[in-house]
């Protein structure tokens, strides 16, 4: 079984490599698209891991944030499950047959998901036109460009690495 489950997370990685790979070397800026609660987000392939659906088990830790869901069991390892909707300050998101949770890539080095409310498929930045804005957040370091399609939809670049920076998103407890 443990066998079946190395071959699996090689099989995924290789996989994210090779999307990404193509990606680059066809001077495509593809990137993933989320729904997180009302907003669109573009993610960078590389800092994407496994993406399932939300399992039904979500084990509660006390004393932390609301936003923060709790823990789950991804093939053998524990992944702390924040609610990024919420944590941005929209509305909890609604659990449906859609919802995803999006798992962090090991690059990143924090065993952490997001629950995701769509995923909206691969999107190519250079078929968008680039919103000017001043800067980032400082409350939202993780949120970058902005972008908008040929069909009027805004949307935000999502810098999960930056997210991992956060000590506000590190600091689940109360």
């Amino acid at each position: 079984m443990r066998e079946r489950r190395g071959a699996l997370r090689e099989f995924q990685a290789r996989l994210s490599e090779r999307l990404q790979n193509a990606a680059e070397g066809e001077g495509i800026r593809a990137r993933l698209g989320l729904l997180v609660g009302e907003k669109r987000w573009l993610l960078d392939l590389a800092e994407a891991g496994e993406i399932m659906p939300v399992p039904a088990q979500i084990t509660p830790v006390p004393l932390t944030e609301s936003w923060f869901k709790g823990l789950v069991n991804l093939r053998g390892a524990l992944y702390g499950v924040a609610d990024f909707a919420e944590f941005s300050g929209e509305a909890r998101t609604a659990l449906g047959k859609e919802t995803r949770l999006l798992a962090f890539s090991s690059r990143l080095e924090l065993n952490a998901a997001i629950l995701v409310s769509r995923m909206l498929g691969l999107h190519n930045t250079e078929h968008m036109t680039k919103v000017p804005t001043e800067r980032a957040s400082p409350d939202a370091p993780w949120a970058g460009a902005r972008w908008t399609d040929a069909q009027g939809f805004e949307w935000n670049e999502l810098s999960l690495a930056r997210l991992c920076e956060s000590d506000r998103f590190r600091s689940v407890g109360r």
